[in-house]
């Protein structure tokens, strides 16, 4: 296999000169006599291109092929059914956008002959191409065991068969294990190896160098306590370089495995990619156009409610507050103020978000019919403009609650894996942060069922529930 950025560079350039290939074959007069023998082709009508308009369908046709193909440049360890399949559908689709543009754009002429011949050839030459360039012959698999346990790394050593040529970072520093026994600090493979039975190859600082320095094909992860950036460190690196992460099904509560419930599996597979790169298109300009119709249509409301809040009580219009992203980062997000002034300084508390409403001397006269209206959210569609949050996905916590939280529920690290929300499938059903398990199972099926039309759903269910509110709350003032 050609592996690293190798990989990226031959793939690519392959299926840009391959598709080119097969525009250029099939539209020689050859191949389109085809067309007017065999059964499948007979009704389409045979058209050969020359000079520009050739080179411009072939073009084309490269860039449209180039993207459908996305998910196949990145070096991926697989098996050659699965390479086969996944590089068939990709071209299907591809197919499917060339004939789109050439449907709606004039100046892209590709006969459908010529079409048609074209998605063929893609559909025997591409699974060719790219079974070639990721397999390798007579090489043993390698695997490395990236962790911070002991006790998980060697469950993960009795468990695979897989030659394992050695673990990165030992145990944080000074962790105490269930046998309280203190272990060495060692971030940079500098100090004491935990293991004696498997070298110590670095820090997780080390972790990019040893996949490429060893060729490593699969990590398996065996964290017991990791940090955001621990955790979210070693997946990307597994995921830049092409090497497929693993880990224990006992200990596989942190991530998103690809392997079900009930498979036979002792290591399963981390979904590194759960979702196709066109749902991430569809969702994002789901969110720009909610989030731009949305601020234009509350544009005067906005106004109103800024120069109410300032009326009603002394301070600034709106209120900001660091919350957890996905990935492990963090943003601020924007509310209308619904309190008084430094009101959490002075008591050392907060109201969470599903708490909107509630009995609080802090809250002001405007923000409680802000919160019990929901208007106090309206600003956090800047954010989702901006990208730091979505329409839908998991409310984004406090950094502080989110890391209490996952103290106690083993799998809240899952909710990691989506960009936070303005609402969600917990939201919708009542599950709030004072039920994390509750909330927890709702978000990690929202993330495996991720879809526009379920997103779409998720909506019109939320706004019929803010406009059952707004009603509630009018007729309280009645």
């Amino acid at each position: 296999m050609v592996s690293g950025h190798q990989y990226r560079v031959v793939s690519v350039v392959g299926t840009l000169l391959g598709t080119v290939a097969a525009v250029v074959v099939t539209n020689h007069p050859a191949a389109q006599w085809l067309t007017t023998v065999v059964p499948v082709f007979r009704r389409l009508p045979a058209n050969v291109l020359t000079g520009d308009k050739l080179t411009l369908a072939a073009v084309t046709s490269a860039l449209i092929v180039l993207g459908c193909l996305l998910p196949l440049f990145k070096p991926r360890p697989r098996r050659i059914l699965d390479t086969i399949l996944l590089t068939q559908k990709r071209v299907v689709v591809a197919g499917f956008a060339m004939a789109t543009v050439g449907y709606f754009d004039w100046s892209y002429p590709l006969p459908r002959s010529t079409l048609a011949l074209t998605v063929v050839v893609m559909l025997v030459a591409f699974p060719v191409w790219f079974v070639a360039i990721g397999y390798r012959p007579g090489r043993e698999e390698r695997a490395v065991v990236v962790g911070d346990d002991p006790e998980e790394i060697r469950d993960v050593l009795d468990a695979t068969d897989v030659p394992v040529v050695g673990y990165v970072s030992p145990p944080s520093p000074y962790y105490e294990g269930e046998r309280g026994v203190a272990t060495p600090a060692v971030a940079d493979g500098s100090g004491e190896g935990a293991l004696d039975d498997l070298d110590c190859l670095g820090g997780l600082s080390r972790l990019d160098e040893v996949l490429v320095e060893y060729d490593v094909d699969t990590a398996v992860l065996a964290f017991a306590h990791p940090d955001r950036a621990e955790f979210f460190g070693a997946l990307d690196a597994c995921y830049e370089r092409g090497v497929d992460a693993k880990v224990h099904r006992d200990h596989a509560d942190d991530v998103l495995t690809a392997t079900t419930a009930t498979g036979n599996e002792t290591i399963v597979d981390i979904e590194l990619e759960p979702w196709d790169w066109q749902d991430y298109v569809f969702k994002r300009v789901f969110d720009v156009a909610f989030a731009a119709v949305g601020l234009l249509a509350f544009a005067p409301l906005i106004a109103v409610i800024a120069v109410a809040i300032k009326l009603d009580s002394p301070g600034p219009v709106f209120y900001s507050q660091e919350r957890t992203a996905e990935l492990g980062e963090t943003f601020e997000v924007y509310k209308f103020r619904s309190m008084v002034t430094d009101a959490e300084a002075e008591t050392g508390a907060t109201i969470s978000d599903e708490d909107a409403g509630g009995v609080d001397p802090r809250v002001t006269r405007v923000g409680r019919f802000l919160r019990q209206t929901h208007l106090d959210e309206v600003p956090q569609l800047w954010s989702i403009l901006v990208g730091d949050m979505s329409v839908v996905g998991p409310r984004p916590e406090r950094p502080e609650l989110d890391a209490d939280i996952r103290s106690g529920v083993v799998e809240w690290r899952k909710r990691w894996f989506i960009k936070p929300g303005l609402t969600g499938l917990a939201q919708i059903n009542g599950a709030t942060g004072h039920k994390p398990e509750k909330k927890l199972r709702y978000d990690v099926e929202y993330v495996r069922k991720q879809s526009f039309w379920f997103d779409l759903k998720i909506v019109i269910r939320q706004v019929w529930g803010v406009l059952e509110d707004v009603k509630r709350s009018l007729r309280k003032r009645e």
